[in-house]
């Protein structure tokens, strides 16, 4: 297992390797929640202009290319449609998920951007231009308020509503996407 070094992010944990133990899908999607609020303190030190370790960046790279994807695909094929189906129309779970499915429009087309920023920023002189700067830094605040409305109130909610039936559906429909873009990586 891997962990928190020094308050910065390791480079381990936004890798390609999203395969990992799925015992409980609502525990992998809070772990998936903190490697995610992990890159964006490195995309806060990126902005500040502070030298941030090739490793680190493609931890970064890494995760919004690879694992960030299957994040959103974990929540909108499984989780949202799971929790619509079990909460009742006066519970108004409706409209934070309609929110959250708003929003992830957008991380797909910015999380591309700021992967392809970074990228090309390890090849030049370390610095950013101030529209990639804006944009990256935008990117992380939004991510965290995201996370926020995912934390407080997705998780708990669906600890409390899903089935265990609904868990095994989501494990599975998980491997099955993890392994499914393995084979088409290979």
């Amino acid at each position: 297992m891997t962990h928190k070094r020094g308050g910065r992010a390791n480079p381990d944990r936004g890798g390609s390797d999203n395969t990992g133990p799925i015992d409980n899908p609502l525990d992998f999607l809070a772990r998936d929640h903190q490697r995610e609020r992990e890159v964006c303190a490195v995309i806060d030190r990126l902005v500040a202009a502070d030298r941030v370790p090739a490793a680190e960046r493609q931890m970064v790279i890494a995760f919004l290319t690879n694992r960030l994807p299957h994040h959103l695909a974990d929540e909108e094929n499984d989780l949202f449609p799971m929790l619509r189906n079990r909460c009742g129309p006066d519970e108004e779970i409706g409209n934070v998920i309609d929110k959250l499915e708003a929003d992830h429009l957008h991380t797909v087309t910015d999380a591309a951007r700021i992967a392809a920023f970074i990228a090309k920023q390890g090849q030049g002189d370390g610095t950013f231009p101030a529209p990639a700067r804006t944009a990256m830094a935008e990117f992380a605040t939004d991510a965290r308020c995201h996370l926020i409305l995912e934390n407080a109130i997705i998780l708990p909610i669906a600890r409390a509503c899903l089935t265990a039936g609904d868990l095994n559906t989501m494990r599975r429909n998980m491997h099955e996407r993890r392994e499914r873009d393995r084979r088409q990586e290979n």
